[in-house]
């Protein structure tokens, strides 16, 4: 666990008591504070009682009596569509609103850090697609190498449940835009961009917003280096933005398709070869076509983008290249399942969007495609001319229909159920094919998140 500084003493209220709020109020207790709890389920604030949480309904305008912060779970809205009627009661009042990202910045430096030989860094990861596997990426190579090295944020720990830091350690943190948007604190070392296209634009006030949320990572945090995707035109406008011209070296330009040699570092990978240059001049490259733990154009692109942050910490090419065969990926992410009878069954079960799916789909050959859930804005409209590869498309959940209308001349079913599309392409499929789950909607109108969605796809997968 990592204190809260600054708040001994201080009465602090914590929104929203799932794993993040849990573990804030702890944190908390631990720096001194006196923490006062609320949350809109009533099952959450008895067991927070049961613990021994002080429960406090701030929904009151009296409850508010000498609180000097309040902390909310990313989860809850604090300004789109509408803020959450507690966060709303503390803008109204003056009060400071920050989250648990913004109390770990604040407090993960201390004065023990004087007797280490090394600094501790602090490498972020922030973007629509790719997050996860680049953060597990980067963490994965770190202990390849022997650096010590933590892994957390929107993926695996939570950031104050992360331990004090030890010399020389590089911890590593995933960043989702609701974590962001609201931080009052950030300044990591490395700050790391992916890619932008659109998702929670309800949360976000539309497009806008979006980027602005990620883009706060960059402009407040004053990060040493930025490794920025520019396959799209925010991640462009983001690195020229954070840079002072082409040859500036702390912005390092990532992508995956188009050459870079004209600025001052920049990692590429094209026709599956990585490759870095620096001030004009290739200086590494390698091999990306075999590493099975990082299928397709989009995992070459997160190969760059942790290839850089690694650079931008000092490990050398070939050890970052000898982590990557070692790499087995992320489940629900291009993750292969099985064989079975010359068929491979791959479980991308996060592609929970249209960018994340059209991804997957130029990833493999041959495709037996198991698509829908609770479709998005727009459904697959925009898969028309990316499903060259499809063989034929099976169809589940809410959307199915929907989604079969939007398909025109590719082969389809509506099968509605994961078993069913399962059996169906398991019977159809012929060897050097592959069945792909790749859903381009959400999972909550069948499932309670899109993991569960994924174990149900391998488990029905390694039951044939």
């Amino acid at each position: 666990m990592i204190p809260v500084q600054g708040v001994t003493d201080q009465t602090i209220a914590v929104l929203g008591l799932g794993r993040s709020g849990k573990a804030t109020a702890a944190a908390l207790q631990a720096g001194g504070a006196q923490v006062v709890v609320w949350d809109d389920g009533q099952e959450a604030r008895a067991q927070a009682e049961a613990e021994g949480l002080e429960v406090r309904d701030l929904t009151r305008d009296d409850a508010w009596t000498g609180i000097a912060t309040l902390i909310t779970s990313p989860g809850i809205p604090h300004l789109y569509p509408n803020p959450n009627p507690v966060i709303a009661k503390a803008l109204e009042k003056g009060i400071p609103v920050d989250n648990d990202i913004g109390l770990f910045f604040r407090s993960f430096a201390t004065r023990d850090w004087d007797e280490f030989d090394t600094m501790p860094r602090v490498i972020t990861v922030t973007g629509s697609n790719g997050k996860s596997t680049t953060t597990a990426l980067i963490h994965h190579i770190l202990q390849s190498v022997g650096r010590p090295t933590q892994m957390g944020g929107n993926i695996g720990t939570g950031v104050l449940s992360l331990d004090p830091a030890h010399d020389g350690e590089v911890v590593v943190i995933e960043l989702s835009s609701y974590q962001t948007d609201l931080a009052r604190a950030l300044t990591p070392d490395v700050a790391v961009f992916t890619n932008l296209s659109p998702d929670h634009l309800d949360r976000h006030g539309g497009p806008g917003g979006y980027f602005a949320a990620k883009r706060r990572l960059f402009s407040e945090g004053g990060p040493d280096r930025c490794v920025i995707g520019v396959d799209e035109v925010e991640g462009r406008y983001l690195a020229n933005q954070m840079g002072q011209g082409p040859g500036d070296d702390r912005v390092i330009r990532v992508s995956s398709g188009q050459k870079l040699d004209g600025f001052g570092w920049a990692v590429f990978a094209k026709k599956g070869f990585l490759s870095e240059y620096r001030k004009g001049r290739q200086v590494a490259s390698l091999d990306l076509r075999e590493i099975g733990g990082l299928p397709g154009a989009h995992n070459h692109q997160n190969a760059c983008a942790a290839y850089a942050a690694c650079r931008a910490v000092g490990i050398a090419p070939r050890d970052i290249e000898t982590a990557f065969h070692s790499f087995a990926g992320l489940p629900h992410r291009s993750q292969t399942v099985r064989e079975l009878n010359g068929v491979r069954y791959v479980n991308d079960s996060k592609a929970t969007n249209i960018d994340a799916a059209e991804q997957a789909l130029h990833a493999f050959k041959r495709i037996r495609w198991i698509a829908g859930g609770l479709g998005k804005d727009g459904g697959i409209a925009a898969l028309q001319d990316h499903l060259g590869e499809v063989v034929k498309a099976y169809l589940i959940g809410h959307s199915a229909r929907d989604f079969a209308l939007q398909l025109g001349d590719t082969p389809h079913e509506v099968v509605d159920t994961m078993e069913a599309a399962v059996a169906r392409a398991h019977a159809e499929a012929e060897p050097g094919e592959t069945v792909l789950l790749a859903p381009a909607a959400a999972s909550f109108d069948q499932y309670p998140n899109f993991e569960k969605r994924g174990e149900h796809f391998a488990a029905i997968v390694n039951a044939l």
